[in-house]
């Protein structure tokens, strides 16, 4: 958690030392805002986490060893060998002998980033192997199992079973926390299986979520959508155009031409693309490819549904792009009584005239006209 929030400090300062185009414009200032980050993320790891790297690393293997079998674990060693490896590596340079001064520290720093990033993108798998070794609460059998379950299959018809938490247990199973509504009084199951077939079980009934999460069996890490992403590489695209951004240029265009040119930012769709829509299209397809990945009816359903959306929004930005080609074709101005208003003035507030009335001839000295602004 350290880690992630030295990391998201330092985007966010990148993020606004970046244009349109992504490009630093104030490259000593990244410079900088990298070098804190790296500092503070090994004075991080070296506090916290260094002296307990072999221990944790040992328990996990340990925890593996004692699963029944699966097609995944030769995976989860793999990584625990990368871990061990950036270990190692993490040892040596805080144990190699560095000139003093500023540069040293900064080079040191930068040398440990890319070991401490695989630390922190796998701390969740970690954590999980690690926690294998608890010892979860017996679970219902028998004619107990049978009438939780009855019970809880028409809470499920009811609309009466609100589920809140799940993962994988080490057997292979899908484990849910679900809250129980009866009379106005909630009561907390675990459940075995998937809720959209008819063979789950109850395992487990407990008061609230805590002790429902310690008595339910640990879980096992969760799977990624990208094996080849990770959290902490560094951004490779443009930043996008923020709709707010291409409304105030709207708002402030004076031809078609920049109204067009908005629109056109919007709807990009070239790989290098900075439009909203073509992000939200990316991000509704990337939704339903990891819907369907969760290989369950509820999954499949939510994947058709934003897969039939994703194309929905591809034909809207179809039809934008065409728009915005007849809006910069129209080759259009505003006209001029649509003049902007003074920022210091105010405006006056027109009167209705009366009638001149007859006055007697003063004598006092004339007053002083008027003044009248442009």
């Amino acid at each position: 958690m350290r880690f992630a929030v030295i990391h998201l400090k330092c985007e966010t300062t990148l993020d606004t030392l970046r244009n349109r185009h992504g490009t630093i414009t104030d490259p000593p200032a990244a410079t900088t805002a990298r070098a804190e980050r790296n500092r503070d993320a090994a004075a991080a790891f070296t506090e916290h986490l260094l002296p307990h790297t072999q221990t944790l690393l040992a328990t996990a293997r340990t925890a593996i060893d004692n699963m029944p079998p699966a097609r995944h674990h030769n995976a989860w060693l793999l990584l625990l060998d990368d871990l061990d490896h950036a270990a190692t590596q993490i040892h040596r340079i805080l144990t190699d002998t560095t000139p003093p001064g500023c540069g040293a520290a900064r080079e040191q720093h930068r040398a440990l980033w890319p070991y401490l990033t695989a630390w922190a993108e796998h701390s969740t798998i970690l954590i999980n192997l690690v926690d294998q070794h608890r010892t979860p609460a017996t679970e219902f059998t028998g004619d107990q199992q049978a009438a939780w379950t009855e019970r809880a299959h028409a809470a499920h018809e009811r609309g009466e079973l609100q589920p809140f938490e799940s993962w994988y247990d080490a057997r292979g199973r899908l484990i849910t926390l679900a809250y129980l509504i009866e009379d106005d009084t909630s009561t907390v199951l675990v459940l075995a299986g998937d809720l959209d077939q008819p063979d789950w079980q109850v395992l487990g009934q407990n008061d609230n979520e805590y002790q429902a999460g310690q008595s339910a069996p640990p879980p096992v890490p969760p799977g990624v959508l990208r094996p080849d992403v990770s959290r902490y590489q560094d951004r490779l695209t443009a930043p996008e155009v923020s709709l707010q951004e291409l409304i105030h240029d709207v708002n402030v265009a004076g031809h078609s031409g920049d109204v067009a040119e908005a629109l056109f930012t919007a709807t990009d769709d070239t790989p290098h693309a900075t439009g909203p829509l073509a992000h939200l299209t990316s991000l509704i397809r990337t939704a339903g490819q990891f819907a369907d990945a969760l290989e369950t009816r509820q999954g499949r359903n939510a994947a058709v549904h934003l897969n039939f959306i994703a194309g929905q929004l591809d034909s809207l930005t179809r039809e934008l792009h065409q728009t915005a080609e007849e809006l910069s074709a129209a080759v259009g101005v505003l006209p001029p009584h649509r003049a902007p208003r003074p920022r210091l003035l105010t405006t006056p507030t027109p009167t209705t005239p009366t009638a001149p009335t007859t006055t007697p001839p003063s004598t006092a000295a004339p007053a002083a006209a008027p003044v009248r602004h442009r």
